[in-house]
């Protein structure tokens, strides 16, 4: 007889667990489709904020430009890689003979008239081999369509124009 009590009050607490775990399976349930709406909405949210910042405050350079040097006849073609607000991956060359020149580097459009370059220029004219690799700027001179390179002084102490056409 003392033991049906105690038998009773064993089930009683098994199927109280039962219950209890089921009502926590449940709760966590719950929480977790909160959070992942919460989630989404802030990704939502965070992708609209990511969209302005790469939007450009100035015109859109992406694509191929012509590149002219004052010492290689003709003219090269530069690529620009959008690769942020404003900021391009670039690469070109120019070739004439033994006569050329390649570019390598980032330029950000940081007003409508200059670009700032980081990067490499590698030249070789006349068979003499020339790089700059110091940050500089191109600047639209008002001369013509066109961003000259600011850094003009050449391996001679001549003067140079490496033009970046619009």
């Amino acid at each position: 007889m003392k033991k049906i009590p105690l038998i009773i009050a064993v089930l009683a607490l098994a199927s109280c667990n039962k219950n209890a775990e089921k009502y926590e399976t449940q709760r966590l349930q719950d929480t977790l489709r909160i959070i992942d709406s919460i989630n989404a909405s802030r990704m939502a949210y965070n992708d609209s904020i990511r969209a302005l910042n790469n939007k450009n405050i100035y015109r859109n350079l992406s694509g191929s430009h012509k590149i002219t040097h004052s010492e290689i006849s003709g003219s090269g073609t530069v690529n620009f890689v959008k690769t942020g607000r404003d900021e391009y991956e670039v690469s070109g060359s120019i070739s004439s003979g033994k006569n050329k020149l390649q570019i390598n580097g980032n330029i950000e459009l940081v007003t409508e008239k200059y670009l700032n370059f980081e990067g490499k220029i590698k030249q070789t004219i006349n068979g003499k081999s020339f790089n700059r690799t110091k940050k500089t700027s191109f600047k639209d001179e008002k001369t013509g369509p066109y961003w000259r390179l600011q850094n003009k002084i050449g391996a001679d102490g001549f003067v140079e124009y490496i033009d970046i056409h619009f």
